[in-house]
């Protein structure tokens, strides 16, 4: 009897001392992560995942302080952060290690081009299409900087569009021209697809639908915007608009509405499907082609300033500038970053898109005249037109 009465209790102790260890190591196994005060439930997978991808770091390096509220500052600071972080990793650069800002004009990458005056760049994913004023419109292999070919007879050839499989250049011409390419035949002449364009057409975009160009005229007045519908059989149809324009330059679409920069207003002006001004936004001086990022328009200006707007309200957020910019041509954006170029002081500057930070400014030489710029979204080319170069970034 008294036997069992000492298993009892030795099995009892056994239990005890069992329970304490399962105990113990339970709450091991409760912390999330490096968190002793948060519970390894449901929420702890996102709490690691914004420790692991630097959002949030804890109170301290075990706590976590889950139960506290949090201020508009702080979760100020968490959308940046979860914005930048998302930015970074989905983006080509980082999956091509290509983690840096190009600081030095020495570590551009060069391609000669062969024919002189070059204006405007644009990207069709795989391959750079640069217009030049003498007519001809090159063909560069983004990755390694090869000349693939030359298209003749794009007569002053100016904005460069990728859009509907085919390649368009605005002709700065009176009548305005439109230009096409189809980049899967041979390098010959190109095809004039529309010739009663508004007066010196150069900005050139798509709405998904139809392309859309900005005449500046060549004056101080007389400029337009040209509407034209792609067909079966050329010439295109086009409806030119004159009212509420003195002198276009460079156009944008935000996905919902056209976007044009009279040079001669210094004004930013929203369109409606027909051309009609909806909304004027007073600018910088002078301002030249902007482009888009998903939520603000950078609008570069003569005086070397640029305006960044919300396009959802029209509202200016920033007139950024850092004091040593010349007068600014292009703007570009490679999901991150916005780089735009400045002719007449020969630089080109870097801003960061989330918070319209500067990055750097670079000189790429005394006489170079940075002018058209485009991203493939791995790399920036922008155009030197003095040296008759494309410039890698």
């Amino acid at each position: 009897m008294n036997s069992f009465r000492r298993g009892r209790r030795v099995f009892a102790a056994c239990l005890l001392v069992a329970g304490s260890f399962l105990a113990g190591g339970m709450s091991l196994m409760a912390v999330c992560g490096p968190f002793t005060d948060t519970a390894n439930d449901a929420f702890c997978p996102f709490v690691l995942g914004i420790f692991y991808t630097g959002i949030t770091t804890g109170t301290t390096p075990t706590t976590y302080d889950p139960s506290s509220p949090v201020t508009r500052l702080q979760m100020a600071a968490f959308l940046s952060r979860t914005v930048d972080t998302a930015l970074r990793k989905a983006s080509l650069r980082a999956s091509h290690r290509q983690n840096w800002t190009t600081r030095d004009a020495t570590a551009f990458g060069l391609t000669t081009l062969p024919a002189a005056a070059p204006q405007f760049v644009e990207s069709d994913g795989e391959d750079l299409w640069i217009s030049h004023t003498g007519g001809a419109v090159t063909r560069v292999h983004a990755s390694d900087g090869r000349v693939l070919g030359s298209w003749s007879g794009a007569s002053n050839g100016q904005g460069v569009l990728s859009a509907m499989g085919r390649i368009f250049v605005a002709g700065m011409s009176n009548p305005g021209r439109l230009y096409q390419i189809d980049p899967g035949s041979a390098p010959g002449a190109v095809t004039t697809v529309a010739s009663t364009l508004g007066q010196a057409s150069r900005g050139i975009v798509f709405d998904g639908q139809r392309i859309w160009t900005a005449n500046n005229g060549q004056g101080n007045t007389g400029g337009s915007v040209s509407i034209i519908t792609p067909g079966a059989s050329i010439p295109w149809s086009v409806t030119t608009v004159t009212s509420g324009f003195t002198v276009p330059e460079g156009i944008l679409y935000d996905g919902s509405n056209i976007w044009v920069t009279d040079t001669n207003a210094g004004t930013l002006l929203k369109l409606s499907s027909s051309g009609a001004v909806l909304q004027t936004v007073t600018v910088q001086s002078t301002p030249r082609h902007p482009v888009y990022d998903g939520v603000n328009i950078w609008v570069p200006a003569s005086n070397g300033r640029i305006s960044v707007v919300r396009a959802a309200t029209g509202a200016i957020l920033s007139t950024a500038s850092d004091g040593s910019l010349g007068s600014g041509f292009q703007a570009a954006f490679d999901g991150q970053r916005v780089l735009v170029t400045h002719e007449d002081g020969s630089t080109i500057s870097v801003w960061k898109a989330t918070d319209l930070s500067p990055i750097g400014v670079v000189d790429p030489g005394q006489g170079t005249n940075p002018q058209g710029v485009a991203s493939n979204g791995l790399s920036f080319w922008f155009v030197l037109s003095g040296p008759g170069q494309l410039a890698r970034f």
